[in-house]
């Protein structure tokens, strides 16, 4: 099993054990946490790398910025893949990852014109704008994720529940 799956699964069981209704709710809704925490984790690197290689190595922005993107991707895709929505198929992987690109370059896009909709027709300020526009995109790509880029088939479904059933007890 995965690291991060264990250290999660460790977790899991503290939050049970401290705050049991609480746990409840967020259990029902856990791949929506999960994608907010891997989103937010993929964002933290992106922002600590930009600063150790401009901030701190004086690189170049425009090299600075591109590596930390680079390096935020990958670990986006990694914890959304492995983490988020749980798929650990190895041989899906290059097609899911050609996926995940092309999403990425659709919400770029969308960035854009939904950036120029707000700010240019609407009115609204660019910051207030990109926020909003986070917002929408990141309902986007859950969905896009979850039933496109790694949806799993009955029995994959069938398998990793019964992974998870075995590795936390009575608690899947």
């Amino acid at each position: 099993m995965p690291l991060v799956n264990k250290i999660y699964i460790n977790f899991k069981n503290l939050f049970l054990k401290r705050f049991p209704e609480l746990f409840l709710i967020c259990d029902k809704r856990k791949s929506v946490i999960k994608f907010f925490f891997a989103g937010s984790s993929a964002a933290a690197v992106d922002l600590l790398f930009l600063f150790l290689f401009h901030g701190i190595f004086h690189w170049g922005l425009v090299l600075s910025s591109s590596l930390a993107f680079i390096l935020s991707f990958v670990v986006s895709f990694t914890l959304q893949k492995f983490w988020t929505f749980r798929n650990y198929s190895q041989k899906k992987m290059p097609i899911q990852f050609v996926l995940y690109i092309g999403n990425a370059f659709i919400g770029l896009n969308l960035n854009g014109v939904l950036m120029h909709l707000f700010v240019n027709k609407f009115g609204a300020w660019y910051l207030l704008a990109q926020i909003v526009v986070n917002l929408l995109i990141g309902v986007y790509n859950f969905f896009v994720y979850k039933f496109i880029v790694f949806r799993k088939k009955t029995d994959e479904n069938h398998y990793s529940q019964e992974t998870i059933i075995r590795s936390t007890g009575d608690l899947a």
